[in-house]
């Protein structure tokens, strides 16, 4: 067990340390402009991912530490708040229904200065590469969080043929591998998945370099601080006035 926890870390941990020297020369600079533009006009963060990538948008959206000017926009809202049955949610239908999307985004609680960062590692289901088209097309930039590795490597299942990567303004490449496993198994396939966690590293990443931005800018940025010390409550509620009905934090 012990070779298999030193095989997986370098595979993380290689993988963070190239992130992060790419963002040292200014790879997140771009994405960074796009979220600190939508903020300063009054818009916020609407992020989006499914199946396991919606990791990124929670990591991104709603927590600690975290922008608060941020929404989680996520399929099951097409159940909860549109006409979809819950047995739409059986499977992985949903996730690949280009269809979907019109009424996602109408549903949601989107502004004319948002801003949309959407996470698939594959990149190319219909719901994930329909909602970046509906986005631009409503005017929105766009940030692209994905593998670049699988995503050139498979077909694009939305019927326009585009992957996300060639929608996005600005695409930032998570660094997993195709079919996301980096330890091999003989005769038993892949483990040691990755995407989730350079994923949340991407997220901290921006979030620090938008709060950054800001402050140096000689504004106060917009962060949660947790709920669970003293004053969380009130310090969170104070600012998420600020933006009254532009997001939703469910449970």
């Amino acid at each position: 067990m012990s070779e298999a926890v030193d095989s997986y870390l370098y595979e993380v941990t290689s993988r963070l340390e190239a992130l992060a020297a790419e963002a040292r020369t200014g790879s997140l600079d771009g994405a960074v402009d796009l979220i600190v533009t939508a903020l300063d006009a009054g818009g916020v963060v609407q992020t989006f991912g499914t199946g396991h990538s919606e990791a990124f948008a929670m990591e991104f959206a709603g927590r600690a530490g975290g922008l608060i000017p941020t929404n989680k926009i996520a399929l099951r809202d097409v159940v909860l708040r549109g006409t979809r049955a819950v047995g739409a949610l059986a499977g992985s239908s949903l996730e690949r229904d280009p269809a979907v999307v019109e009424e996602l985004y109408d549903i949601s609680p989107v502004g004319e200065a948002d801003v949309f960062i959407i996470a698939s590692n594959s990149g190319v289901n219909g719901s994930v590469v329909g909602l970046a088209l509906l986005a631009k097309s409503r005017g929105h930039k766009l940030i692209a969080v994905t593998s670049i590795q699988h995503t050139n490597a498979v077909e694009p299942r939305h019927p326009s043929g585009f992957r996300l990567s060639d929608v996005a303004d600005v695409v930032i490449d998570n660094k997993a591998p195709y079919g996301d496993t980096t330890l091999e198994l003989f005769g038993a396939g892949g483990v040691g998945a990755v995407s989730s966690i350079t994923a949340a590293f991407i997220a901290q990443l921006l979030t620090i370099g938008t709060a950054r931005r800001l402050a140096s800018s000689g504004k106060t940025p917009p962060i949660y601080i947790s709920a669970n010390v003293p004053g969380g409550d009130e310090h969170n509620k104070s600012l998420e006035d600020l933006y009254k009905d532009r997001f939703r934090r469910d449970a």
